[in-house]
């Protein structure tokens, strides 16, 4: 070890001592100047110090070399734009036309492969075929170099010695997943650095920068490819260029810009490319502009003769349509222009400006107030002009058809491939838009590839109808194209992840009548489609070909994410979900399985999201709740009415405990003896847009909140003196309420009596939740109950419990239960809840007390009624009028029995008297001449007048007797004087 530490300082002495050998052995040889040598450091020492010594350019030519001095420090660096100059041992800048990386190194030109780079290629498979490799390396293309092509491996390496870390940077245009990419960098030993990943990804754009730490030292830097690709597939090079390496000790020059490239002040640490129609010299410090008859491409060296124009040059494209439904038919040169209008058989633009009638949009979407076309909504379809909105149980064929170009779709994007596959952003018309179709312009070059792309998003789940549907089909694109060519154009159509990772699908070759192609996606990986038009593989310059074009009259492509829709179906309704763009029946109503139409659901009934098809998805609301506006949810106004098991009902408000209560549970601790809570945060009830519970988690950074009917958080006590406690851990215990019931068991979720004995006989009102929540430990989700128990003693409205024997709440981990006891609690008060006391009639006065039954178990309700006081008679008033009543019925009872002797003596005197007239015979009566009193006669006592009877009158007519055959017996009056008359009558006779 001491010996590796002085070795470096041994080799400074010797290089002083072989400068004085030197010194002393050529004293004949003429005197160095400044231009026979040149400065070097020596190697540093382990102190970090370092000699100046001058060393000559050509051996034994000159003596007198200047002493050496003693150096910067090995660390000592010049910045960007700098060089170290050796005489004076400082930075200088560098001048203009020249620039410098200070601390590194670059090599952005690559006419030929640059000093101290090295290309080879190998086979690296084993096989029995052998195969020639020496042609497979990197070739440098001016601008970049350019990778094999073929199964070999082809190497680029690159030896750099660090003073300290610094990095290796460079750009690369990897475009063919065929073709594998790695970078990686070894040290003077062969180990590898440590590096994540040193495959490099494909590219998505044009060029991509890749940068990697370098430790100090000597590193040796690799870029390797090697292809995989099926026999006869064309492969895409890999591109290199720009590549700046940082770290080493200084530069003591600066470099000089290359040719098309410019450093306008001193100081520059790279060189600006010229730009079109300019050129540069080599160490230029400004552009010069090209003569009139000439141009240059940007970046150019030189200048060239600009040929006359002709009709390749230029093409014609549409304005987007205006307020009138116009648009314009413009002609536009290709841009750069590089031809000439004045040249000898220059043809000229047409005119532009000529108005046409708009195409119609495209199915989908729909003219809006300014002219243009917007996409119509997720459920509604149309042919182009007006959005309608598919009916219930039907679902829009989503995706995107183009069959109208008046403007180029903005998920579509044109461009232009040169030779080696590298895009050129000067370069962007390839393709342009004509009202019926999309068509290729002419291009720069022959062999240039018009790309035109379309991307997508992905695709949504399919949805089948037909059981003879292929179940690998994601989506299905088709395409409608023509070609017309004088050569042997290909026209490719190219689809992949993306633009540049892609493969051949199909390709033709030479001119193509109008037909349709069609592809079917089976990969959701598949969203990049591309057709691209090459006009001949002949390398030439050239354009003799650009009247050659390809068509494109419609694109189709179904079932895309954020499409749209040209028409509707019938819903597949074994799948309708809430991924599906199915259109669902309105709130309250289901879909028929059979028939797809809407069937109303029954009163107080939801429907369910995750399945709206079939009488199933309506659920009827519990107990004591009702659904919602949206028909999506059973929500109580905490009004409650049960009926007991005697038959009476009982009225409910719990609106006092409606606010969001929060409630902890006992300490708990860890096995570490960390103290924690568990803090509950609970809504009862509610209107439905009441603000739910909610629980926190503030202890990450990206804060979560969890809001339901309740929840749970972990409580941990918080160093922080602004934070007394942290919360985490939130989750919903119940987010969707159930009902509301007197009994302990409701769908499914029980709240057994065991778990909050009582000794009332008033039952306890259930509340019932659910969590949609699923764990793996809660299968079915999780749920809770809470018991309000009346107790009239309790003010508080946040007097909850935890079970005794579950002190978080839970005895499974997935069903929780709390007890609420209130005076809110209580039921409505009734008549039946208190009792009337009535007192004793005091002085003609009485009254009546109301009081509560005890023990007292209702709140609200009723008020109790005050005293009533009433007048009332004593008992001696009673007395004295029950002897009055008593004497006048005995004075009546006897003037009766009076009146009725008096009547039966009258009885029995008339009786005789006819007896006495019948002439002694017994048993027979004179007959009478009439049953009746005839007029005039005297009716004597018996006269009843029929306007008013008296009262003796109606006891005497009560009295008759009745014979034995049931008939009354009439006893028939006479007046006395024919009673007479009669009897001298007879004794005439005689």
């Amino acid at each position: 070890m001491q010996r590796l530490l002085t070795a470096p300082r041994l080799r400074a002495a010797g290089v002083v001592v072989l400068w004085l050998v030197l010194t002393q052995a050529s004293g004949d040889l003429p005197i160095c100047k400044e231009s026979d040598y040149h400065f070097e450091y020596t190697e540093c020492d382990r102190l970090g110090t370092r000699w100046r010594v001058a060393v000559p350019n050509k051996p034994d030519t000159c003596t007198a070399l200047p002493d050496p001095v003693k150096g910067t420090q090995c660390t000592f660096s010049c910045g960007e734009g700098e060089f170290l100059d050796m005489q004076s041992q400082q930075c200088q800048k560098c001048s203009a036309g020249t620039y410098s990386l200070g601390t590194g190194v670059a090599f952005d030109e690559w006419d030929s492969l640059p000093t101290g780079f090295i290309t080879q290629g190998v086979m690296v498979n084993e096989g029995k075929t052998l195969t020639d490799c020496s042609n497979s390396t990197w070739t440098p293309k001016g601008d970049y170099a350019a990778s094999n092509t073929d199964e070999c491996t082809a190497t680029l390496s690159y030896a750099v010695g660090l003073k300290k870390p610094g990095t290796v940077t460079f750009e690369y245009f990897h475009p063919d997943r065929n073709l594998y990419f790695e970078f990686f960098v070894q040290n003077d030993q062969c180990q590898s650095a440590e590096s994540e990943s040193r495959w490099i990804k494909v590219s998505e754009k044009d060029w991509n920068q890749y940068t990697v730490d370098l430790t100090s030292g000597n590193n040796v830097l690799y870029w390797r490819t090697t292809s995989y690709a099926l026999q006869g597939a064309a492969v895409k090079p890999v591109l290199l260029r720009n590549i700046q390496v940082s770290g080493v000790a200084y530069t003591s020059e600066c470099f000089h810009c290359k040719p098309g490239t410019h450093s306008a002040k001193a100081g520059s640490a790279r060189c600006t490319p010229c730009p079109a129609d300019t050129y540069s010299n080599k160490g230029a410090t400004v552009c010069h502009q090209c003569e009139k008859d000439k141009y240059s491409e940007p970046g150019s060296g030189s200048c060239k003769e600009r040929p006359a124009c002709t009709h390749s040059d230029y093409f014609y494209t549409h304005t987007p349509c205006d307020s009138e439904g116009k648009n314009q038919l413009m002609y536009k040169w290709i841009e750069p222009k590089i031809c000439s209008e004045t040249a000898e058989g220059a043809v000229k633009l047409p005119a532009s400006g000529e108005k046409q009638t708009c195409p119609p949009c495209n199915p989908g979407f729909f003219v809006s107030n300014s002219s243009s076309c917007e996409p119509c909504g997720s459920d509604s379809h149309s042919n182009g002009t007006v959005c309608v909105k598919c009916p219930a149980g039907t679902e829009p064929l989503i995706g995107f058809e183009y069959k109208w170009w008046n403007t180029m779709p903005t998920n579509m994007r044109s461009s232009v491939l040169g030779q080696e596959y590298s895009s050129d952003p000067n370069r962007s018309t390839a393709w342009e838009v004509a009202g019926e179709y999309v068509y290729t312009t002419p291009g720069y070059h022959d062999t240039d590839y018009l790309m035109l792309t379309l991307t997508v998003p992905g695709y949504r789940i399919p949805q089948f109808n037909n059981k003879g549907s292929e179940r690998g089909e994601l989506s299905r694109i088709s395409f409608v194209f023509e070609t017309m060519c004088t050569t042997d154009c290909k026209f490719y159509f190219l689809a992949g992840y993306s633009e540049w990772n892609n493969y051949v699908v199909e390709q033709w070759k030479g001119s193509s009548r109008k037909q349709s192609y069609s592809y079917v996606i089976q990969s959701n990986r598949t969203i990049s489609f591309s057709w691209a038009l090459q006009r001949t593989e002949e390398l030439s310059m050239n354009k003799t070909y650009n009247s050659d074009f390809a068509k494109i009259y419609s694109v189709h492509i179904t079932n895309v994410v954020g499409g749209v829709a040209s028409q509707c179906r019938r819903c597949a309704l074994t799948s309708v979900g809430t991924d599906s763009a199915c259109v669902l029946c309105p709130p309250g109503h289901f879909m028929v399985s059979e028939t797809g139409a809407c069937k109303s659901c029954p009163p107080n009934s939801i429907t369910k999201a995750s399945q709206p098809v079939g009488e199933e998805a309506c659920v009827r609301c519990g107990p004591n709740t009702r659904r919602n506006k949206a028909h999506t949810a059973c929500v109580s106004d905490c009004k409650v009415d049960v009926k007991t098991t005697e038959g009476t009902r009982l009225h409910y408000n719990f609106s006092p405990l409606s606010n969001v209560t929060e409630f902890y549970s006992s300490p708990s601790f860890t096995s570490k003896g960390l103290r924690y809570f568990h803090r509950f945060s609970l809504g009862l009830c509610g209107a439905e847009n009441k603000v739910p519970a909610s629980c926190v988690d503030n202890v990450t950074e990206n804060e979560r909140t969890v809001k339901g009917y309740i929840c749970q958080s972990t409580l941990v006590p918080s160093d922080l003196r602004a934070q007394k406690m942290v919360s985490g851990q939130p989750f919903l215990i119940g987010d969707s309420l159930v009902g509301v019931s007197t009994e302990t068991t409701l769908l499914g979720i029980s709240s057994p009596a065991w778990l909050f004995p009582s000794a009332s006989e008033l039952p306890d009102v259930i509340f019932y939740y659910r969590s949609s929540d699923i764990t793996q430990a809660c299968k079915q989700g999780r749920s809770a109950t809470i018991r309000l128990r009346c107790n009239p003693a309790i003010a508080a409205k946040d007097f909850i419990h935890l079970p005794s024997n579950c002190s978080e709440g839970t005895c499974d981990g997935c069903t929780f239960h709390f007890l609420w006891e209130s005076q809110h609690a209580c039921p409505h008060c009734t008549k039946n809840h208190y009792k009337e006391i009535v007192s004793a009639c005091i002085q003609g006065i009485q009254k009546t007390t109301y009081m509560w039954q005890q023990p007292l178990q209702c709140n609200g309700g009723v008020s109790l009624p005050g005293q009533k006081v009433s007048a009332c008679v004593s008992l001696d008033f009673w007395l004295k009028f029950g002897v009055t009543t008593g004497t006048i019925g005995a004075l009546l009872l006897v003037s009766i029995s009076c009146y009725f002797w008096k009547k039966t003596r009258k009885l029995q005197y008339r009786y005789s008297k006819l007896m006495m007239s019948s002439g002694g015979k017994e048993c027979e009566l004179p007959t009478a001449d009439s049953c009746a009193i005839m007029e005039g006669e005297d009716a004597e006592d018996d006269l009843i007048y029929l306007t008013k009877k008296s009262l003796f009158s109606k006891i005497k007519s009560f009295s008759r007797e009745r014979t034995s055959d049931g008939f009354d017996s009439v006893p028939l009056k006479f007046s006395s004087s024919r009673h007479q008359q009669a009897e001298d009558e007879d004794s005439d006779d005689a």
